[in-house]
């Protein structure tokens, strides 16, 4: 079944159980998905991999605003936000440990040779490459930082 209409159907369920917050971030992903596809001038579906990073954006920016909404003292707003963080995830793949990220990077840095700061950027190719959906970026970027110093 494909994202779309998996979320079509989390969206009727959710609105028979009344669940507004899992009904919103449902939407949100919706409108993404609509938006991606509408971009490329095509009525094709986007492909799993850009469906995986639309979602982790979803994901990031909810946190995001999140993390500014309990710097801010308001955790009324800060709640909703990481729910919804709650019911997109359920979307994603599974995410990877650290430890288990750390490993891969470290396989990656012995096969591909690299060696100083100034590989980061092949590295984080090849990482990002073979981690795409199962970790952030930003977890893969200290992780790549940490081992190559």
């Amino acid at each position: 079944m494909s994202l779309a209409a998996n979320i079509m159907d989390n969206i009727k369920t959710a609105m028979k159980a009344k669940d507004t917050v899992a009904l919103e971030a449902l939407r949100a992903i919706k409108s993404e998905l609509l938006l991606a596809q509408t971009a490329t001038g095509t009525k094709e579906e986007i492909s799993e991999d850009e469906e995986v990073k639309l979602l982790q954006r979803l994901v990031k920016t909810r946190k995001e605003s999140a993390r500014i909404y309990t710097e801010q003292n308001r955790p009324d707003l800060a709640e909703p936000e990481l729910a919804q963080v709650a019911v997109i995830e359920k979307f994603l793949p599974a995410q990877l440990s650290e430890e288990e990220v750390e490993t891969i990077i470290a396989k990656i840095i012995a096969d591909s040779g690299a060696s100083g700061i100034a590989s980061m950027g092949k590295v984080m190719g090849l990482a990002s490459a073979q981690l795409g959906g199962t970790a952030e970026g930003k977890t893969i970027s200290s992780i790549v930082k940490k081992l190559l110093v």
